[in-house]
């Protein structure tokens, strides 16, 4: 006859660890830099029970990385950073064209990822979950660097495989993503980015 587990064996399995690509705060003044920052302040903030993992990718701006951990880890001790000295066009290439190397290689066992806006990684057993702001590429494509494009295309592609949960940033986006990617409804959630004064 088994016996059951006890307490500290049961908490044990019920903490996650999550990794959050956080590479896009070295464009500061952005939409996108901004809603990384207080996404991950927010988490770090209200779940102290949880691991988290920071990946960070720039071949220039790491210091940008470690200075956001600096406030970080004064708020969640449970959280680590992992930079890297890659460049995004070449994230691109391995990740969104070539899909190779998953984001375990560089962060270790994890239970769930949220990907970036601009590269989705292979995963081999954790959970993938992204955010989609908008797809204004899609309906002005004249108004975008082609470059960004065709990024933002093959992302998406492959966000559609690895990924089990679409954050959308309005109803409209959610209904944009069900018409032009096909993603179904139950994956999609509709979270409205918060404002601080």
């Amino acid at each position: 006859m088994e016996m059951a587990p006890n307490s500290s064996e049961w908490i044990c399995r019920l903490i996650m660890r999550i990794g959050i690509d956080i590479s896009q705060i070295v464009y500061e003044g952005t939409g996108v830099a901004r809603y990384v920052r207080k996404l991950v302040l927010s988490l770090v903030t209200l779940d102290q029970t949880n691991e988290y993992v920071l990946f960070g990718s720039s071949l220039r701006q790491r210091n940008k990385f470690y200075n956001f951990y600096k406030e970080i880890i004064q708020i969640n001790k449970k959280t680590t950073l992992k930079a890297w000295w890659i460049p995004p066009m070449l994230l691109d290439i391995l990740w969104n064209q070539m899909h190779i190397f998953p984001i375990e290689w560089f962060l270790g066992d994890i239970d769930i990822f949220w990907s970036s806006d601009w590269t989705q990684p292979p995963l081999n057993h954790a959970k993938g979950i992204t955010t989609i702001h908008d797809l204004s590429f899609f309906h002005f494509p004249e108004s975008f660097h082609k470059t960004i494009l065709s990024v933002q295309k093959r992302r998406l592609k492959q966000a559609k495989k690895e990924c089990q949960s679409f954050l959308c940033d309005s109803q409209a986006t959610k209904h944009d993503v069900q018409q032009l990617l096909h993603i179904e409804e139950n994956k999609l959630h509709v979270i409205y980015p918060g404002f601080t004064l």
